[in-house]
């Protein structure tokens, strides 16, 4: 053994991880499937992936989709073809084929949302509608019942719509389908959607956004238009990103546990690995409300 390693060290030689990986039939690779790097979301959720992946001696291949099919789709291919043990989806397409994330054949875990009327794929988020409603009830409790929803096209969008609507209908106030805005993560195509939702003649006095970049924007968007919040459009974003007690006011928002929906993730996946016939639960971590200066009680 010692002349063994003595010629290693020698040699510098460097053990064959191709050989190793094909007699083993594991690549010691997890693929994170993302829409985007530049949203700070979804940095939270890589870091948490990332380390519980090296606790469990993986390594992680990140690829930014941009939410597109045929992306993902060309991603997929690497499990068929198993140059990765398992796939980790941070918001699918909406019309990302189920068929294939529910095969039983191929490892998956969706982290962050969930895809309606699939219960076949373990998923880590937390609940989306509740949290939405939680949103929608504060804003309530403080005096507003014109109350704006501006979504997204994020696979949770619908639970977190579903919420808002709840919360609406629970307390007498009719939803307006005129305040409930279909937009973007990217801030060029969300601007002109918040502006014209300001400047209508009957604007909401309270704003509920499905992620933080997006109240950001509108923040922006209402000191453009010559208005204050909370005193005349009141805003709460949900994520609880950074840049949320950052603003000028600070953003009430709902915290997600981002890193930890991460590392959940990379549990519930190797699970997946190591025993596929084994059932996976899928996982619901808690939220808060964070109320800061962005809503405050109408007078």
């Amino acid at each position: 053994r010692k002349r063994v390693e003595a010629a290693i060290e020698k040699l510098n030689y460097k053990p064959n991880m191709l050989g190793r990986n094909l007699r083993s039939s594991r690549s010691g690779l997890i693929l994170v499937l993302i829409p985007t790097i530049s949203h700070a979301y979804y940095t939270h959720i890589v870091t948490g992936i990332q380390n519980e992946a090296i606790l469990n001696r993986y390594n992680i291949l990140l690829c930014a989709t941009d939410s597109n099919e045929e992306r993902e789709l060309m991603y997929f291919e690497m499990v068929k073809h198993k140059l990765v043990d398992g796939v980790i989806v941070a918001d699918p397409s909406l019309n990302f084929h189920q068929k294939i994330l529910s095969d039983a054949r191929y490892p998956v875990v969706l982290c962050g949302g969930e895809l309606e009327g699939n219960d076949l794929v373990p998923t880590v988020r937390i609940d989306n509608m509740a949290a939405a409603y939680n949103a929608v009830k504060h804003l309530i409790s403080i005096g507003h019942t014109k109350i704006a929803l501006i979504n997204s096209n994020i696979h949770s969008a619908g639970q977190r719509e579903q919420g808002y609507i709840k919360a609406l209908e629970e307390h007498g106030i009719p939803v307006n389908p005129n305040w409930i805005i279909d937009s973007d993560l990217v801030l060029q195509k969300t601007s002109p959607a918040i502006r014209e939702l300001l400047l209508q003649k009957d604007r909401p006095t309270a704003i509920f956004a499905v992620s933080d970049t997006i109240a950001i924007t509108a923040l922006k968007m209402i000191k453009d238009n010559g208005l204050r919040c909370p005193e005349d459009v009141a805003v709460v974003g949900f994520d609880n990103i950074e840049f949320s007690y950052m603003m000028n006011p600070t953003l009430t928002t709902i915290s997600q546990p981002m890193t930890e929906l991460g590392e959940q993730a990379v549990k519930l996946l190797l699970t997946r690995i190591q025993s596929p016939k084994k059932k996976v639960k899928s996982i619901i971590l808690d939220h808060e409300l964070i109320i800061r200066e962005s809503t405050m009680k109408m007078l």
